[in-house]
């Protein structure tokens, strides 16, 4: 353990104590990588199972010269390149996620003020923070007082309130006053490190599609070298054909097996969905995630810029007193919030609805703190002047502050004391007099009631999740027409547990932190629904990268958006059924058209089988070689498979994703593949024995 000098001689370290921490390794340098390096990606997408056997059996045509034979690899070259592009796009927007500046930290060492960069920084260095300035490492505070802002890393808007021994996290800003801190965590151990490295992890693919693409290859992967072998040897030993024409007929039932085309048509049917979706405004910044919203059937929303438009305003303001009227009341306001250094979104509200001449000069002031919920101001020729919450302000309940609380409406209360502002021991004076009640609200989104009723007609399970009072959310919910309005709960006051119990019935979840966000992802997620998670704040991060699903408003914070799955330029909620309809439409045609290329997939397994078995009838005559060649199989792929159905992909069909793809493909396919082989195995062979008698 170190031992930190005595905080009454604040000199900071010396440079023998900075060299033994920094030979500890106690030194403020981190960097969260993504746990999935660019080999990592390359190796995973090329040295395939899938691609291996591609690779064998383009070495055999190569080896015999059938260089018209081998088109095919040009698919599956595409294929790979599609993949790692698509991971190393994921892997980039990850790798820029930075919750932290680069600004110079004021550090005392040895008595003196010194600048250093952020990952100098030791353990038990001190250092000096003042307003605006971002917190670089978590502290503990050993001399003043300051406001911060939480908002990026807990969601929280208010400002909190630090004192001494307070603990500072990094990545948050100091929004008012000035301190002295001691640094108490550094690198890996600061509480916005951890937020990044738990981010910073580039999750796989989540393709359905391509699962079972991969479960078909490898069924075929183990069966294709003894087919390839069998139909080789039968070739060249029975039936005595040279060992190109051997070779071009056993690599043609082989990539005949492979599933190649459905693969080419998935990625190109998804390209077009993203450059469909960027023309409408929708940045679509992983690939696969198009596919994934078609099957997601729980949306949890942010409620601030999603339901509601994320920008408060003053709706009204009601005077408590006949001694103050209405014209007083604004003067006073406008002085106050014309000195007040808030900055959080009421704050904002209140600045831009009172703009004016300054009655009152200030004398002193107490920035408003989420720990009080109020803040206070003393004004020359009036007093001190009180804005907070009204149960914090007031001994007994306005009735209209109720009112107010259940029409959705953040709502403060206006109040006036005549005694001194004691900045060391902030509390409630015995004399306050309430003045007004101010009703703040952030309106109710354009369109987002036909948009959520859309979504629940579309059998997609609703959700909000949200930092604010439940009550409030369930007010505005029910405003937007939310069906579940009623069934909500306050999470800071339960545990995860119980979280966990209630995640899948519960519909409103208010007071949620960071961490809880993503419980409740994750709880849905193992109960079997495929999510989405609506959000624009670093403190939507955890569940953002949790969700199956993660979109963002362009509004939103920009590591938010590095991160997102899909990012909503014009910021409106309202583009997302769009999103659900375009994912929709590429999934079911896919399914549609998929039956049209496994054709190939089973009558090249069943022929390759009948080939094989017709040694077993002891009659050379009898012996069949495999009735097709390579290049044929790639103009299949190309002109009957390959281009008709990609016409076919354009086609609206935006009805519920069923399950089951390939079960559901492979049926279809069936009756078609039997006739194929019953054609070119019996009939052409009757036909031609009949010619020859």
């Amino acid at each position: 353990m170190i031992e930190f000098m005595d905080k009454n001689k604040i000199m900071g370290l010396t440079q023998r104590e900075v060299k033994e921490r920094q030979a500890q390794g106690l030194v403020n340098d981190f960097t969260a990588s993504a746990s999935t390096s660019t080999w990592q990606i390359v190796k995973r997408n090329v040295f395939t199972l899938f691609n291996a056997l591609n690779f064998v059996i383009a070495l055999a045509l190569a080896f015999v010269q059938a260089w018209s034979n081998l088109v095919f690899f040009a698919v599956i070259c595409f294929n790979a390149f599609s993949g790692i592009v698509t991971e190393l796009r994921a892997k980039h927007m990850v790798d820029k996620l930075n919750l932290m500046t680069k600004e110079k930290v004021k550090t005392i060492r040895d008595g003196q003020e010194v600048a250093l960069d952020p990952e100098e920084l030791v353990l038990g260095d001190v250092i000096r923070l003042s307003a605006g300035e971002q917190i670089p490492s978590d502290a503990r505070v050993l001399e003043g007082f300051a406001e911060v802002n939480e908002a990026m890393l807990t969601g929280e808007s208010d400002l909190v309130q630090k004192e001494v021994d307070a603990l500072l996290l990094s990545g948050s800003f100091l929004a008012s006053g000035a301190v002295l801190a001691r640094v108490h965590h550094v690198g890996a151990e600061n509480y916005a490190s951890k937020l990044m490295l738990e981010a910073k992890t580039v999750k796989p693919i989540n393709s359905r599609i391509m699962k079972s693409l991969d479960k078909l290859a490898g069924f075929t992967g183990k069966i294709i070298i003894p087919f390839g072998l069998a139909l080789l040897l039968e070739a060249l030993m029975l039936k005595g054909l040279p060992l190109k024409s051997s070779v071009v007929n056993s690599s043609t039932a082989l990539l005949g097996m492979l599933p190649k085309g459905i693969a080419l048509l998935t990625i190109t049917s998804l390209l077009t969905a993203v450059i469909k979706l960027g023309l409408k405004k929708v940045l679509v910044q992983e690939m696969y995630s198009v596919e994934t919203l078609a099957r997601v059937d729980m949306l949890c929303l942010d409620k601030t810029g999603t339901i509601t438009q994320g920008k408060m305003q003053v709706e009204a303001v009601l005077p408590l007193t006949e001694t103050y009227g209405e014209e007083t009341i604004a003067s006073i306001l406008t002085s106050y919030i014309y000195h007040s250094e808030d900055k959080n979104p009421t704050a904002q509200a209140i600045r831009q609805r009172f703009v004016g001449e300054v009655a009152y000069p200030m004398l002193s002031n107490l920035p408003f703190s989420s720990d009080r919920k109020w803040g206070a101001m003393e004004l020359e020729g009036l007093g001190t002047v009180f804005l907070g919450a009204p149960e914090m302000l007031l001994d007994s309940e306005v009735p209209e502050a109720r009112e107010a609380l259940e029409r959705g409406s953040r709502v403060l209360v206006l109040a006036l004391s005549h005694e001194k502002l004691d900045h060391h021991k902030p509390q409630k004076p015995s004399d306050i007099q309430a003045l007004a009640l101010l009703e703040i609200l952030d309106p109710i989104r354009e369109g987002a009631a036909e948009t959520l009723d859309y979504l629940r007609s579309q059998e997609v399970g609703l959700k909000i999740i949200s930092g604010d009072n439940p009550v409030t959310v369930s007010s505005i919910a029910q405003k937007a027409g939310f069906a579940d309005y009623q069934s909500y709960v306050d999470c800071s006051k339960i545990t995860d547990e119980e979280l966990i119990a209630m995640a899948e019935e519960t519909a409103i979840f208010g007071r949620v932190s960071p961490h809880q966000k993503k419980l409740i992802i994750q709880t849905l997620k193992k109960v079997g629904h495929t999510t989405a998670m609506t959000g624009d704040g670093v403190n939507d991060i955890l569940a953002l990268r949790e969700a199956d699903c993660s979109i963002v408003m362009a509004e939103g914070d920009p590591a938010t958006r590095q991160i997102a799955n899909l990012v909503l330029l014009n910021s409106d909620f309202n583009d997302v059924p769009e999103i659900l309809f375009e994912g929709r439409r590429v999934v079911n045609n896919i399914a549609h058209i998929a039956p049209i290329f496994l054709i190939k997939t089973i009558y090249s397994f069943l022929l390759a089988v009948i080939c094989i078995a017709s040694v077993l009838l002891g009659r050379s005559e009898w012996i069949l070689i495999f009735p097709f060649i390579p290049i044929q199989i790639t103009m299949i792929d190309q002109f009957v498979e390959g281009f008709p159905p990609f016409v076919l992909t354009f086609e609206r069909n935006i009805k519920p994703v069923e399950p089951n793809f390939l079960r559901r493909s492979m049926l279809r396919a069936l009756p078609s593949a039997l006739m194929v082989v019953f054609r070119r195995s019996f009939c052409e062979n009757i036909w031609s024995e009949s010619r020859l008698v």
